[in-house]
């Protein structure tokens, strides 16, 4: 390994399983020392157990590393700001944010209840603001630090019965731009990353005939894949890399485009509705884009 973090203090949020714990070795291999933060919850947000971030700091312990295990709740204020406390207290600074902490209660959206939108939401978007907001005051003092959050495809393509979580997701997008913008000129840094693996998240989707050959796919999508990018962006090597959008997916790294204007349509005598129909639309009409769900836009195998 470079060591391209050492000396560096790392708090990565949801770090039990999945992504977030290949994210938090692979940090402490480089050189890190690592808060694993997890409540060791469902994939629907339900019981919990320090249980899982203890594990993976000890398998960061046995390979020469330097972590914690962390169980405070990044969904609400208070929690977020005990991680961020108990970071300071283990360590004495904090260099790098990774907001992968996320759930799922997937429903097609007539049928969704307000308990649902209101799970998903408070954990995978409000929980990115809670941590990025107990860590931003620091941050500014010392002039320097990186968040590193996680989007979806979800959000920024679509996808089926995940109206809340996609809904979350385009925020965190939205929200790590607002933070790069509002922090640039105290040398912080943002970014979001949309990834894909095979998770405990991403085995819910049921193993029937129509699903096989989409899961065949996921399961060539392993966690360790992300970590790299994620590692990465939290360096001195990526100073200069703030408000992108990317995406990780086996070997491959993505930069998504951001919305900007592709067509627009003029009437200097102003628009009326009947105008609007009459000419607006069939003009702009060309340039819309069509349902798709992320499978629609990534078509091909992960190499």
């Amino acid at each position: 390994m470079a060591d391209v973090l050492k000396g560096k203090v790392v708090i990565v949020t949801g770090a039990g399983r999945g992504v977030g714990a290949e994210i938090a070795k692979l940090a402490a291999l480089e050189g890190a020392r690592v808060v694993v933060n997890d409540l060791g919850v469902s994939q629907g947000g339900d019981g919990g157990s320090l249980g899982p971030a203890e594990e993976i700091v000890q398998e960061i312990r046995a390979a020469g590393g330097e972590a914690i295990a962390e169980g405070s709740n990044v969904a609400s204020w208070d929690g977020a700001h005990a991680l961020f406390a108990n970071a300071m207290k283990a360590f004495g600074d904090v260099d790098a944010i990774v907001n992968n902490a996320g759930i799922l209660r997937d429903t097609i959206f007539h049928k969704m209840s307000q308990e649902e939108w209101n799970a998903v939401i408070q954990v995978n978007l409000t929980g990115c603001f809670n941590v990025a907001r107990a860590a931003a005051p620091h941050f500014k003092d010392k002039q320097k630090g990186s968040f590193v959050h996680m989007t979806s495809t979800s959000g920024l393509i679509g996808n089926f019965g995940q109206a809340n979580y996609a809904a979350a997701k385009m925020g965190v997008a939205a929200l790590s731009k607002s933070i790069a913008l509002d922090m640039q000129k105290f040398g912080i840094r943002s970014n979001a990353i949309a990834p894909f693996a095979y998770t405990r998240m991403v085995s819910s989707i049921p193993d029937t005939p129509e699903n096989a050959e989409r899961n065949r796919v996921n399961k060539m999508m392993t966690a360790d894949k992300i970590a790299p990018f994620v590692v990465a962006l939290c360096s001195d090597g990526a100073k200069d890399v703030s408000g992108q959008l990317f995406g990780v997916r086996r070997n491959e790294i993505y930069l998504f485009s951001q919305p900007r204007p592709i067509r627009s349509v003029h009437a200097g005598e102003g628009w009326s509705p009947q105008a609007c129909i009459d000419r607006a639309l069939p003009a702009l009409r060309a340039s819309f884009y069509k349902l798709d769900r992320s499978s629609d836009v990534f078509t091909w195998e992960p190499v």
